[in-house]
């Protein structure tokens, strides 16, 4: 693709205070073309022969309708806040995404069901038919950040970003390039050898890297947490019992969260979690697959209630949790503190004692939506009183939340009068049945 030398500033105008977001390479930020007032992304690398390489590959598979679209590139001499001096910076104009993250859309709906999660996947594998059997092109950068929808409307369409880590399949992909979470076991494999084994260029992987990641993102999309996770709490990417789980394939179906969901969508997951890549589904196979030609069930799925923002699966992760249902960090004004707890604990009771809890139930939301928010709430309070010890949840500020909302909620009154250690699995799903009742949920 050809690169412009002139000053961007004469064709753009640049909001260098606004960041749309963070791509592989550099920072992305908004812009107008002055001559017909368009709004574009702008994204801004330094200029070395690795962030030629990713626009020369993002120019050669974006004429694709599920692929970001690049327009015009710019090389100019930039200084941004803490650089000592201006450097050449490479300036990509983009398609401009409005419609937001893949995983951010899903958290804002109130109604999400497998059949929409068919949707988006046809159109993740459209764009990844158009890389693996169009131009023989790995990704190796699947996630839900890279995966855009154009518009807010419910036909927007669903487009693929971010080509620093794409790369022509000639049976040498061997680099350790990847997210965690989203990492197939040869790409661990491959950071392991060359972590250890004086970075050892023998062992490659294959483009099927994509399917693996494809896999965990149809996986998170019907149930809102991921398939692999570590055993305790960690601040790193992958730790050793992750990575183990991901090298053995070792991953579950919990009945809670997947009793819903069609046999033929649990098929799909496991053909594409498959630990030996050449037997794992090619593109081809999950374009053909039933659970995508198929009419896929209208059941609501529970998704956005864990699916919160673009970090809901890195927190689930470093919260620890077996089941990675508690996604949310409080601000540390809301952290456990014995003398709030105290503090509420007697305002509970003096509610009680002074008939003011029976005020409290008769004042229900009456916006239906506000009632669908409110059960929400109830529900992530005690989903993250669950992954504590039964021996710390009484004084939990969960337990005190979960409480404080449920006497809002005529409908779960009766879990007001639950002790902590009565509250169960089987709570928190009798409490989703509830939810998914409600006429105006499906709406």
């Amino acid at each position: 693709m050809f690169i412009s030398n002139e000053s961007v500033s004469d064709d753009y105008s640049v909001d260098w205070g606004e960041r749309l977001g963070c791509g592989m390479n550099g920072s992305v930020r908004s812009a107008t073309k002055r001559s017909t007032g368009e709004k574009y992304a702008v994204k801004v690398i330094r200029d070395r022969p690795r962030a030629r390489a990713e626009i020369e590959m993002h120019a050669k598979v974006m004429n694709h309708d599920n692929i970001v679209n690049l327009h015009e590139v710019y090389c100019n001499e930039l200084k941004f806040p803490g650089e000592s001096d201006a450097t050449a910076k490479l300036i990509l104009i983009m398609e401009r995404m409005q419609g937001g993250e893949l995983f951010t859309r899903i958290s804002d709906l109130h109604h999400f069901t497998e059949k929409q999660a068919v949707d988006a996947t046809r159109q993740i594998t459209a764009a990844l038919l158009h890389l693996h059997v169009v131009h023989n092109v790995a990704h190796r950068d699947l996630k839900p950040e890279n995966l855009l929808y154009d518009n807010k409307l419910e036909s927007a369409i669903l487009k693929l970003c971010d080509f620093g880590f794409a790369k022509v399949d000639n049976g040498d992909l061997g680099t350790p390039q990847f997210t965690p979470y989203y990492a197939s076991p040869q790409v661990l494999e491959a950071q392991r050898r060359y972590k250890h084994h004086s970075r050892d260029k023998s062992y490659t992987y294959s483009k099927s890297c994509d399917m693996w990641s494809l896999g965990v993102i149809i996986y998170i999309l019907l149930c809102g947490y991921p398939p692999f996770f570590p055993s305790h709490p960690t601040r790193k990417g992958v730790d050793r019992v992750m990575k183990k789980r991901i090298q053995l394939g070792e991953f579950q179906f919990p009945r809670e969260e997947w009793e819903m969901v069609s046999e033929n969508a649990k098929n799909l997951i496991r053909g594409l979690l498959t630990v030996e890549q050449d037997d794992r589904l090619s593109i081809e196979q999950v374009l053909n697959h039933p659970w995508l030609v198929e009419a896929a069930p209208e059941i609501p799925l529970q998704s956005p209630l864990f699916i919160k923002s673009k970090d809901a699966v890195a927190t689930a992760l470093a919260a620890g949790n077996r089941r990675l249902r508690a996604i949310d960090l409080k601000p540390v004004a809301d952290a456990v503190n014995p003398i709030m707890i105290r503090s509420k604990q007697r305002q509970i009771s003096n509610n009680i004692n002074n008939d003011n809890f029976k005020n409290s139930m008769d004042d229900k939301p009456s916006n239906p939506s506000v009632l669908i928010k409110e059960i929400r709430l109830a529900l992530s309070h005690l989903l993250n009183l669950l992954r504590l010890p039964e021996s710390d949840r009484v004084n939990s500020e969960y337990f005190l939340s979960f409480k404080e909302v449920i006497a809002r909620i005529p409908q779960l009154e009766k879990y007001y009068f639950y002790e902590a250690h009565s509250l169960k699995n089987s709570t928190a799903y009798e409490i989703k049945q509830v939810l998914i009742s409600l006429p105006e949920y499906s709406r």
